[in-house]
């Protein structure tokens, strides 16, 4: 189709590779009640947003240690031990990101991600070889679902909305996405997503 996205913008997390506090902090605490009340309290999904938004960890962790000094050895291992919170490919998503580099598109990541993990994460995962560049929120200082680090793909990419085809887990991102004039499809498994590139002419 002449108006089909030439470009696929993908997400991290529960997309590209599985994600979840409970893959590091799992190893470290022994009783389940005690593993769902630190996850849900101490390293939250939502106190580590800051992270993603831009914020050092150099300030949010002493504040965290102060709060919770029984947990210092734990927020600790938040720090040190991110990449285990990310221990896997998501199941079918890898293939389809080689099977597209290999029908010549192109690919970019566009992820809420902290400065620091990033760092620490890219080196570990060479999927990101296919992707022409990939927009991180810590670096940015902005984070999805905010339009500002849509323009930033679009700007650093070249490509208006009309041309990307964005993959992410949560409707509220892809949303966002689709006002700027993107596709957009809200992941649940590799073979529903398929479908669609297929759809698109992208496969």
């Amino acid at each position: 189709m002449s108006d089909a996205p030439v470009a696929v913008v993908w997400d991290i997390g529960r997309v590209l590779y599985q994600w979840n506090l409970r893959f590091l902090f799992a190893k470290l605490i022994a009783d389940p009640a005690e593993l769902e009340w630190f996850v849900g309290h101490v390293v939250t999904e939502e106190w580590h947003f800051q992270s993603d938004a831009g914020r050092p960890l150099a300030e949010m962790l002493p504040e965290l240690k102060a709060r919770f000094p029984a947990y210092i050895a734990l927020i600790d291992a938040y720090r040190e031990r991110f990449a285990e919170t990310l221990p896997a490919p998501v199941e079918g998503t890898h293939a389809l990101v080689e099977r597209l580099t290999a029908r010549g598109v192109q690919q970019f990541a566009l992820s809420n991600f902290g400065v620091e993990f990033w760092a620490m994460f890219r080196p570990t995962a060479p999927i990101f070889a296919h992707f022409i560049d990939c927009v991180m929120s810590g670096e940015e200082r902005c984070a999805k679902p905010h339009a500002a680090i849509y323009a930033v793909l679009e700007q650093r990419s070249g490509l208006a909305g009309r041309d990307l085809f964005f993959v992410d887990d949560r409707a509220d991102n892809i949303g966002a996405a689709q006002a700027r004039g993107w596709r957009g499809h809200v992941f649940t498994t590799a073979p529903a997503l398929e479908r669609e590139l297929a759809a698109l002419g992208l496969l």
